[in-house]
């Protein structure tokens, strides 16, 4: 019988995904083509989804923001299109089908996806990354996406080799085992390189004196954990090259709580009372996706981002570096309810209550989220009315909002609306355009 350390992973990343596809439906090179997404009806401080290869090897950062990218250069701007991104990475997940079971593959994101290639090997007669290329050959041949591969004995290895070894790789192939990793990257930096390890992590671990993995590895355990708590058993497992989760645990995850977020950051900053309105309609949104899910919430939550002054800006980048805004001050709250709720009033009565009793009057809005928490099925063991609900108002609340979705869904999002959707300061019509809070490239 086949062992776990004779397992093999692959972990395929579309490169530049969104530039590549916009690339393509030009028919140009995705690989020598300066292009990149962004939305150039927004300011310059919008950020780029995605810059193709050739303005990266051109010292372009990914994900940088529009002014960054120096006036000299000569690049083609595309509008996000995020229907037609979904549409391609459907259409590159029935090629990845073509080749296995999809229970042997985890789509991690939109361009991203791990796959369980060990019951393959012997189908087809080849090795993983005999198979890797050929998965590529397939797609680039279908649909003129590149793609970098990883391989590794496990999923963090695949990983690994595929964000730090195959980038880097003129085949954009790269293959790690545990030895090769501690032999090749445990000197390697920064560490914020490595799957799971962020700027905030990096820092902690500085404030120890570690800045590789292979410190991380030796060092002694009990400043790691009470600087990173749980985080740290897996943080040394993975510096030693270790990862005990394999597929079928992945498939077989349920998570235990689930909640419903609506969240956005505005282009420029919002009074006080621009912001109420803007959260109104978040609260409306989430309060209709309750409805039609048929969920029930258990509390609702709410953050406000505020907009930095000139002199809190100065500091913030002085100290935080080109993620500053991270420190930017913030407010919010929460509010349980008597019972789990799926009440557009009591969501919309219990967000404009937070909001108006946490939110700082006097300071402008950049960010909003609100979040309804505690998220169940709304026939689910113990859920109740409470003694103060109409049980009657209720029923015709949810079927005056499932109506609303009806038409919605027939007609569009934009069908039907408020008078409060029609303020100046509304954001609500230009995000029913939009998927994952960026241009769909479908008209209304």
């Amino acid at each position: 019988m086949m062992g776990i350390k004779e397992k093999q992973y692959l972990c395929i990343d579309l490169k530049s995904f969104y530039a590549s596809v916009e690339c393509v439906d030009r028919s140009l090179d995705p690989l020598t083509t300066d292009l990149v997404v962004a939305d150039p009806t927004r300011t310059e401080k919008t950020i780029c989804l995605a810059v193709s290869p050739s303005l990266k090897a051109k010292g372009v950062r990914n994900r940088c923001r529009v002014f960054e990218i120096p006036k000299t250069m000569h690049y083609i701007m595309a509008k996000p299109r995020m229907a037609r991104y979904i549409e391609v990475s459907a259409e590159i997940y029935s090629i990845y089908l073509s080749w296995m079971s999809k229970d042997d593959i985890h789509v991690y994101s939109i361009d991203e996806a791990f796959f369980d290639v060990t019951p393959y090997l012997s189908l087809y007669g080849m090795s993983a990354r005999e198979l890797g290329e050929r998965i590529r050959e397939d797609v680039v041949e279908k649909t003129g996406i590149p793609a970098t591969c990883g391989v590794g004995p496990n999923l963090y290895l695949a990983k690994v080799a595929l964000d730090i070894t195959a980038k880097h790789s003129p085949d954009f192939f790269g293959e790690l085992t545990e030895e090769s990793y501690r032999r090749e990257l445990w000197g390697h930096r920064p560490l914020t390189d490595f799957w799971r390890v962020g700027a905030g992590t990096a820092r902690r671990l500085a404030e120890l004196g570690i800045y590789t993995m292979g410190q991380l590895a030796i060092a002694p355990t009990g400043p790691i954990f009470d600087a990173l708590g749980i985080d740290a058993e897996i943080l040394i497992d993975h510096a030693w090259g270790i990862e005990p989760v394999e597929m079928r645990h992945i498939k077989a995850y349920r998570p235990q709580t689930h909640c419903l977020t609506n969240a956005q950051v505005f282009g420029c900053d919002y009074t006080f009372k621009q912001a109420r309105t803007v959260i109104k309609e978040m609260a409306e949104t989430v309060a209709l996706e309750l409805v039609v899910k048929r969920k029930a919430a258990s509390s609702v939550v709410i953050w406000a981002g505020y907009g930095l002054t000139p002199e809190e800006r100065a500091q913030l980048r002085a100290t935080g570096g080109e993620h500053y805004w991270w420190g930017a001050p913030s407010d919010g709250g929460t509010l349980r309810f008597i019972s789990p709720t799926s009440s557009r009033s009591q969501v919309l009565d219990g967000v404009l209550h937070l909001y108006d009793t946490h939110i700082s009057r006097n300071r402008m809005v950049h960010r909003l989220s609100v979040t309804l928490d505690g998220v169940i099925d709304d026939d689910a063991p113990g859920v109740q009315m409470d003694l103060f609900s109409n049980p009657a108002a209720l029923e015709q609340e949810h079927k005056r909002q499932q109506t609303v979705n009806a038409i919605k869904e027939r007609f569009g999002k934009n069908s039907l609306l408020k008078g409060i959707d029609l303020l100046p300061e509304a954001t609500a019509r230009e995000r029913n355009r939009q998927i994952g809070g960026h241009a769909s490239g479908q008209s209304d």
